[in-house]
């Protein structure tokens, strides 16, 4: 008979929280008892979890981890730097989906196609979940790195509604309705219209010109591959409701066939290839949306680089993006008796 856990859902109003129960349910974990915790707005709320009624319990600074093995977390930053010591101090593994921990250095970033045991040394009891356009490049870039070192990379990413949450996935339906219905259009989500537009900033602008989340990218890369690539991002805002998509354009120590690429891909664990330019066959977020795996399409050879290849990909961001891997990663930690 197979062990069960405790296991807690911080968040679980949100988009990525309700994909949380989805996923878990989906997948069969080992769950002897699962909580549901979240802000004032949502405490109270009920929800649906293998034919059981559950109650959104509010989260506060009280004992209430106390017989928790997991907690999954989707909160943002500053809720999960605030209770993280509430969380973890009687054992609880917090596996996190903000971006509060993501380059501590002792707390590990994981993606479990990548560095599975990265997340058995955590000192803090905190396991990052990372951003989500970095999780899916990555999926696809391990079974290439171990082919040759990719010693840079250039990525355009883009990036659906849902990343910005369930409410800015509301609000473009809206907007495209409105827009239809000839009536003032609404734009609180972002900083201009979505529908009908894109956006070529996601998160705040830093010092340097690139914005936080093309930033993550190449930071969040290095510590994930355990690798000294170089990472330049462009993260653009379109208006697809589910999935993103990046073009990616990567430099490798030598060069690589592209059926070899291929091959790669095609072997690895978490992908999908879907590479076939004589039946217009590559992924879209049209197709992709609530699908496990990243998929990938258009590899071919960089006729600007001897040594490059490019790809195109595509995922589902609230998915693979960001609660399946971090269910997978307490699948992991089950497979090892946590």
């Amino acid at each position: 008979m197979k062990k069960l856990y405790n296991v807690a859902v911080v968040g679980a109003s949100g988009a990525v929280g309700q994909e949380f129960l989805k996923v878990l349910e989906e997948r069969d974990f080992p769950i002897a008892e699962l909580t549901l915790f979240g802000s004032s707005r949502s405490a109270g709320s009920k929800y649906m979890f293998k034919g059981k009624e559950l109650t959104v319990k509010l989260l506060q600074h009280n004992d209430d981890f106390k017989d928790i093995d997991i907690a999954f977390t989707s909160a943002g930053a500053g809720t999960s730097r605030e209770f993280a010591e509430t969380i973890t101090k009687f054992g609880t593994v917090m596996i996190d989906n903000s971006s509060a921990f993501r380059m501590d250095a002792d707390v590990p970033l994981v993606v479990p196609e990548c560095n599975a045991e990265d997340a058995l040394v955590r000192p803090r009891g905190i396991i990052a979940n990372p951003n989500c356009t970095t999780i899916m490049m990555v999926v696809v870039l391990k079974p290439i790195e171990a082919l040759s070192h990719i010693t840079r990379i250039h990525v355009a990413s883009y990036q659906s509604a849902s990343g910005a949450g369930a409410q800015a996935m509301l609000e473009l339906e809206q907007q495209y309705r409105e827009i239809v219905e000839d009536k003032p259009v609404t734009v609180k989500k972002f900083a201009y219209q979505l529908a009908y537009n894109v956006i070529p900033q996601i998160d705040v602008f830093t010092d340097n010109g690139y914005t936080k989340e093309e930033m993550k990218m190449f930071n969040e890369t290095r510590k994930i591959l355990h690798s000294d690539v170089k990472c330049s991002a462009m993260c653009v805002r379109i208006s697809a409701l589910r999935s993103h998509s990046e073009a990616v354009w990567i430099e490798t120590e030598k060069p690589l066939s592209v059926e070899e690429v291929q091959a790669a891909i095609a072997a690895a664990p978490g992908v999908t290839l879907q590479d076939d330019p004589a039946t217009q066959t590559y992924p879209m977020p049209l197709f992709t949306g609530g699908k496990d795996d990243v998929y990938v399409g258009r590899v071919r050879k960089d006729l600007a680089n001897d040594n490059g290849i490019t790809l195109w990909l595509s995922g589902d961001q609230i998915k693979k993006g960001a609660a399946l891997n971090a269910v997978q990663i307490g699948e992991y930690l089950v497979s090892k008796g946590l």
